[in-house]
């Protein structure tokens, strides 16, 4: 028989501030009820009548919103048990991007019933066996629930009622609106052999007018200014460069010897013939736009603008793969000219001003293109911030949707279903497993 530890030498064996639980009451209703009171509070925000909860983070910035995904992610929750329900609510947006307000309900309300179960004299194995055995059942008749089934993702209207319901959760009075550019912007860029990625869909938020002066368009918009004169190329040839747009520098330190005033101006017109004989050998290719991931020679700008090739800078590295991916390009390391697989075409660069904001965007006018933007404008950053939630939620449920095409009876209509039936498998199964069962079906 194994001698049992006092909890005086339990302390001293752990370091110091360790709390030792045991018990029905110290430790597993004191959890129980942790994640009770968290899922009460998420609870207010489901659905399209949901509560905004207002959230100040660590860094003191504001949150006002339904989402939430977003809510859990700024409360940062302590307690280990409550951490497991926003933990399953995590893994929910990483898998399915949509849903996590439903998981949270779900999870705190079954383990509010189990309290009632446990307080009725249950075991806690016995009340994990009958929530198993539902659980089961569940996905055995969601089987036989499926309403509709989409014959083509490709087809924007047969996508669109669907966008509109994960959309109308969020942004109710805006559903049909901010459905119709989802659906457009995921339409454009499905791909036929592969699966869907909601990374092509970007969103570019724009201070100002209201939010149904948001468009869509094919390709990718940038918050910038364009570094040359020019600000308008149509059927532009793109190079795209990882490294400065700039002449390269020694790796070694070296000292030029100059004797004479003769050598010392052949020496900067030297380095002058070399910048613009690089700058001409991509306007001999045809180049008419250039973008750089790093910093814009002065030098080699004079050339570009006497050239008339476009030149933009975009700060981030991610930013220039997806154009390149956009575009069809490669990004090269150094400052050679391009061959013609590395080259990436677009319809139109132009540099644009939306309300008082200055964006270059690169428009593609072909039937289908790898990446589209959704340019999200609103009164305040709170507003297209929620816009942009909604959005990404649209675009998951399309992801979700290229992946299986069923659909389920929305409004709650497939939880009192599965309540229902629960119901009645709880009362044909014989043990102490029923009362777990038919708790499972109350928890909907």
């Amino acid at each position: 028989m194994a001698m049992h530890v006092p909890k005086s030498y339990f302390q001293n064996m752990m370091k110091e501030g360790t709390k030792h639980l045991s018990g029905m009451h110290e430790a597993v209703f004191s959890n129980l009820e942790a994640c009770t009171e968290l899922y009460k509070t998420i609870k207010t925000c489901y659905g399209p009548k949901g509560l905004n909860k207002m959230v100040i983070n660590h860094l003191s910035k504001l949150f006002v919103t339904n989402d939430a995904a977003t809510i859990i992610k700024e409360l940062e929750v302590q307690h280990p048990a409550a951490k497991m329900i926003v933990l399953a609510s995590q893994q929910q947006e990483a898998e399915c991007g949509d849903g996590t307000n439903f998981v949270m309900i779900l999870a705190g309300s079954l383990l509010e019933k189990a309290i009632d179960l446990l307080e009725c004299g249950l075991s806690p194995s016995e009340v994990i066996k009958g929530y198993e055995m539902a659980s089961e059942k569940c996905l055995e008749i969601l089987e036989t629930l499926v309403c509709h089934t989409v014959k083509d993702v490709k087809n924007k209207e047969a996508v669109l009622p669907i966008v509109k319901t994960a959309v109308g959760s969020k942004q109710d009075g805006y559903e049909d609106f901010l459905a119709e550019l989802i659906s457009e912007a995921c339409s454009k860029i499905m791909p036929t052999q592969r699966t869907f990625n909601v990374d092509h869909v970007r969103s570019c938020k724009i201070l100002g007018s209201g939010v149904l002066s948001s468009t869509c368009l094919q390709g990718m918009v940038f918050k910038r200014n364009v570094e040359s004169d020019i600000t308008l190329v149509k059927d532009a040839k793109i190079a795209v460069y990882s490294c400065p747009f700039d002449i390269g520098t020694t790796e070694t330190k070296g000292t030029v010897l100059i004797k004479t005033a003769e050598e010392l101006k052949n020496f900067s017109v030297d380095e002058e013939k070399l910048i613009e004989n690089s700058v001409k050998a991509l306007a001999d290719i045809g180049i008419t736009c250039v973008v750089s991931g790093g910093k814009v020679g002065e030098m080699m700008l004079h050339f570009a603008n006497k050239f008339n090739i476009m030149v933009v800078r975009l700060m981030s590295k991610w930013d220039l793969r997806r154009l390149c991916k956009s575009i069809n390009a490669t990004a090269l390391p150094n400052m050679s000219p391009p061959t013609a697989e590395e080259i990436g075409f677009c319809s139109m660069v132009q540099l644009e001003e939306v309300g008082d904001t200055t964006v270059v965007s690169f428009r593609q006018a072909r039937e289908e293109s790898a990446m589209s933007t959704i340019i999200i404008r609103g009164s305040t950053d709170n507003i297209m911030d929620d816009i942009e939630r909604a959005i990404d939620d649209g675009v998951n449920s399309v992801k979700m949707l290229s992946r299986d095409q069923r659909c389920l009876p929305g409004a709650a209509a497939t939880e009192i279903e599965l309540a229902k039936q629960l119901m009645t498998f709880g009362e044909q199964t014989p043990g102490m497993e029923q009362y777990a069962i038919r708790k499972f079906a109350e928890a909907f």
